[in-house]
């Protein structure tokens, strides 16, 4: 089956194709349509010509519109979370989730307002501060979480005010260009574009002069590369980038209890989630019993194809990121780490690694050192409380951090060292309506999420009324 562009309002295919495998099979799904210059011109053109009208409906509507996408993909919940298990890999329970989880944040933005600051109201003068869209808005989404990032994005573009060209990764562009489809008979032509394509599709958005602003959700060294294009016309960038995070496991926790919620936390969407655990500090007096739990915890758990019952863990969703995490494992190996579960790839067709725990590694070694992304997970020992901060702290990233404890004052006071933009205490990482998502240091520019999010796509305007007679 081939899938559709959307430009216009239209459907569009183009001569050059994609080729969309399923990870869990190495098998192609169906095949969508490869984007180049003429077609992301196209979309531009059409985001540039739907914008003043767009920007001049009433903010009621565009909710409503905004929330009738959430309906429709809702409505499509089965199909949509068929394809995105073909595409991406995940168990048909996180599909659903994805799949569900953005139609919420269309409702959730399409009940939100841009408000309107009153900063003086006085005799001489009333001044407000409002907010207006910023424009044609490109939006570039991730395969590992392809509809919730998607919507987080376009949602409040739309009900800001902007345009939107949204491409996916090429790796699952076919839930979203299915949403692309859906969204025709709601939005008026132009005002969303949906275009996939390959590696040369990200670069050519990123520099396109009628683009006015970026969002990007994706490593930091990519996010660096789109900062550096936008750069050249002053484009607004909102960057979601990587992240390292830490999970500091404080002595006086209920072992059995706190290892479930830390296992999902590290090892959901098969570690594929920027936000996920990917270093885990436990205290040392309770390191053997803690360890012991979440090895028990992988070695029941099923890794499997996400379409059969019972699955878990899906396999990694695409061959390069399954290569890199498969060369760490190497060079844990290699280095004589200790394995306390996995660390091998599963002999079958697909992307699969097992659930992997490593025992203590050293603090300077490439599995704790780098994000890994993946379901490899090292597991560190801790004393000092000064000296787990620091440690949690010596990395580039700033994405989240998570510590849990029984005594929650003192949880909370070492979560306040944390140097993150999103701080978990005694609870697994959340994206939540309410609460904006962003990163610290090299974890991103800009928020995500809640007002936050719905602000990024907007330019603050200042309008001063005086209120004392013009002389004639």
């Amino acid at each position: 089956m081939t899938y559709t562009a959307t430009i216009d309002g239209k459907a569009v295919d183009t001569a050059a194709h994609l080729s969309v495998l399923n990870p869990a099979t190495e098998e192609i799904v169906a095949l969508a349509p490869d984007c180049g210059v003429a077609e992301l011109d196209a979309a531009v053109d059409a985001a540039r010509r739907a914008f003043p009208a767009w920007r001049a409906t009433p903010i009621a509507q565009r909710q409503a519109m905004v929330k009738a996408l959430g309906e429709a993909i809702k409505a499509h919940k089965d199909e949509l979370m068929r394809l995105l298990t073909s595409e991406q890999g995940k168990p048909h329970a996180d599909a659903t989730g994805d799949v569900l989880g953005g139609a919420m944040w269309c409702k959730v933005y399409g009940n939100m307002d841009l408000p309107v600051q009153v900063t003086e109201d006085s005799d001489d003068r009333r001044v407000e501060v409002r907010r207006t869209p910023i424009g044609v808005v490109g939006a570039l989404a991730p395969w590992n979480f392809p509809v919730i990032l998607a919507m987080l994005k376009a949602a409040p573009a739309l009900v800001a005010g902007n345009t939107v060209v949204l491409k996916p990764s090429p790796f699952t562009p076919l839930t979203t260009l299915r949403i692309g489809e859906l969204a025709r008979d709601i939005f008026p032509a132009g005002v969303l574009n949906v275009l996939s394509g390959g590696d040369a599709l990200g670069p050519l958005m990123t520099a396109h002069p009628g683009i006015d602003k970026i969002s990007f959700t994706g490593s930091t060294a990519t996010g660096r590369k789109v900062m550096e294009s936008a750069s050249a016309g002053l484009k607004r960038v909102t960057l979601e980038l990587g992240g390292n995070d830490a999970a500091i496991v404080l002595p006086d926790v209920d072992v059995d209890a706190v290892a479930k919620q830390v296992f999902a936390a590290a090892f959901g969407n098969s570690g594929q989630i920027c936000v996920a655990v990917k270093r885990l500090y436990i205290h040392a007096d309770i390191y053997d019993r803690f360890a012991a739990a979440l090895t028990d915890l992988a070695r029941a758990a099923k890794v499997g194809d996400g379409a059969e019952q019972g699955t878990r863990f899906g396999p990694m969703q695409n061959s390069a990121q399954f290569a890199r995490v498969k060369d760490m494992i190497a060079d844990a190996k290699a280095q004589g780490y200790d394995f306390l579960i996995g660390g091998d790839a599963i002999d079958r067709p697909g992307y699969f690694l097992p659930l992997t725990l490593i025992d203590n590694p050293p603090e300077d070694s490439r599995i704790v050192q780098e994000e890994q992304f993946g379901p490899v997970l090292p597991l560190l020992k801790w004393r000092d409380a000064d000296d787990v901060v620091a440690r949690a702290n010596a990395t580039e990233y700033g994405l989240g951090g998570q510590v849990w404890g029984g005594d929650v004052d003192a949880a909370i006071a070492l979560g306040d060292r944390l140097e993150t933009g999103n701080v978990f205490i005694n609870q697994p990482q959340a994206i939540l309506p309410h609460a904006p998502f962003g990163g610290h240091k090299s974890s991103g520019i800009g928020s995500e999420s809640a007002l936050d999010g719905l602000l990024a796509y907007t330019n603050a305007q200042t309008v001063m009324v005086g209120k004392r007679p013009v002389a004639a």
